[in-house]
């Protein structure tokens, strides 16, 4: 049934590396659930033994979900990683829809069975010396100008990209004066972000200029060459451009500037809750929304914290 299996991926156009891929993970399975190791583990004696044994093998049915668990399991004690596992039990699940198909089995042990999670890589921070080479850059021209008050606002206030370049200058920068921007975050969820004391200088040095490049009508606190919204791709490419002037030897991207902001005031208050806030996170509690805390406990925390946000 898995040569046929595998003939039946070929026919959907599946391409040679997948196909491949599916019956090593398929094997790998087998291997396990007739002698309790990998197929790949031991002698060339015994790992021939065991491909016999695999070709040979029509008990199907009989393969329960704690047997797919119990393979799981191994692989992860094996060091093998979440992607990997995924893959194994995708090739699983995809294999008993087939044998469901094809009325070889009534069920399909794999289906309800959830790999593990991918772990989520946290961006490489900056550290304070690097994020101040990158925004302490000589500013010639306009767009220079736009460009650090919005990366003295990434990294002031911890901001998404898409909510920097989401910005319009009402409601957005109606609490300015008094040190934050209202942002959008995901969901549409509303909140105030604090604005520390070098992003509102930048801020204000380019509202002072923004109606010479803007359409009138034009409400995005941030403007391209044509006077409209200033994008968020434009944003990953000026960005470049100042990374390249700074001589920094690393890849930037808006997202690390947002992280930086919760690494070092992380790293100077330890108030995770007061970072979590500051980011928009939702994950600290259901019940947690950025109203309901101390909002001059918070801006002491990040006044006191953020390398740029302090007063000289």
């Amino acid at each position: 049934m898995l040569s046929d299996f595998l003939r039946q991926l070929q026919v959907q156009n599946k391409s040679a590396h997948t196909v491949l891929n599916y019956q090593r993970d398929i094997e790998d399975f087998l291997a396990f659930y007739l002698t309790g190791s990998n197929r790949r583990e031991g002698s060339a004696e015994e790992c021939e033994e065991r491909q016999q044994m695999i070709a040979a093998f029509d008990g199907w049915t009989v393969i329960d979900s704690e047997a797919i668990r119990a393979f799981l399991s191994f692989r992860v004690q094996q060091g093998i990683s979440a992607r990997t596992l995924a893959r194994q039990l995708s090739a699983l699940r995809s294999f008993y829809d087939y044998l469901l198909y094809e009325s070889v089995v009534l069920k399909n042990p794999a289906k309800g069975l959830k790999a593990p999670k991918q772990p989520q890589p946290l961006p490489k921070s900056l550290d304070v010396d690097w994020t101040n080479r990158l925004l302490e850059q000589p500013l010639e021209s306009w767009q220079d100008h736009r460009d650090q008050a919005i990366f003295e606002l990434l990294y002031s206030a911890g901001l998404r990209v898409s909510e920097c370049a989401d910005l319009d200058l009402s409601p957005g920068l109606d609490e300015l004066e008094s040190g934050w921007v209202r942002v959008w975050g995901k969901g549409q969820k509303q909140r105030l972000a604090p604005v520390g004391s070098k992003a509102l200088l930048a801020i204000k040095n380019w509202l002072t200029i923004r109606s010479d490049y803007a359409h009138p009508e034009e409400q995005a606190l941030f403007v391209n060459q044509k006077g409209g919204r200033f994008s968020v791709r434009s944003i990953q490419k000026s960005l470049d451009k100042r990374t390249l002037q700074a001589g920094l030897p690393t890849k930037m991207s808006p997202h690390r500037l947002r992280h930086a902001c919760a690494t070092h005031v992380l790293e100077s208050s330890g108030d995770l809750r007061a970072v979590q806030e500051i980011l928009g996170h939702a994950n600290l509690s259901t019940t947690q929304i950025y109203t309901k805390l101390d909002l001059q406990h918070l801006a002491q925390v990040y006044d006191q914290a953020h390398p740029r946000a302090k007063k000289k």
